[in-house]
């Protein structure tokens, strides 16, 4: 598998070959196959800008997941964070930013897993499935 990280937004990420591992045990625990996967940080203008072009959406957002297609050889995606969302959002948990940061990234996997959070009950699988996630990576 593939992972890539950009940086038109500049962050702090550490130990990347440790995180990008560690995304590709949660394909694996998750029965799912990736293939190529690039994990672009970005600002909430150029964030926003995706969200209205492509989903036709007004309104700010901390991550978008694009699968661009999926095969046998597993899925190939795009996966767009807000640095400035999830800085905003970690003041507001009252958690870290490294936290966040990572919390965001894999709820972009777990969507590319099948994980939807649209109702209720889906956005409290979703925040199970990125705690178990978080307390593996850093434990």
């Amino acid at each position: 598998m593939n992972i890539q990280f950009f940086f038109p937004q500049k962050t702090s990420l550490e130990n990347r070959s440790n995180l990008k591992l560690f995304i590709q045990s949660i394909f694996k625990k998750e029965k799912t196959k990736g293939q190529f996967i690039n994990i672009i940080f970005c600002s909430d203008d150029f964030l926003l800008n995706i969200n209205k072009e492509y989903l036709n959406h007004d309104y700010p957002t901390d991550i978008i997941t694009f699968e661009i297609s999926r095969d046998l050889n597993g899925i190939t995606a795009e996966i767009y964070i807000s640095v400035d969302s999830v800085t905003r959002n970690s003041i507001d948990y009252q958690s870290t930013k490294k936290n966040e940061l990572h919390r965001v990234i894999f709820h972009g996997i777990l969507h590319l897993c099948g994980y939807k959070d649209k109702t209720k009950e889906d956005i409290a699988l979703m925040r199970s499935k990125e705690d178990k996630y978080l307390n593996l990576y850093f434990k």
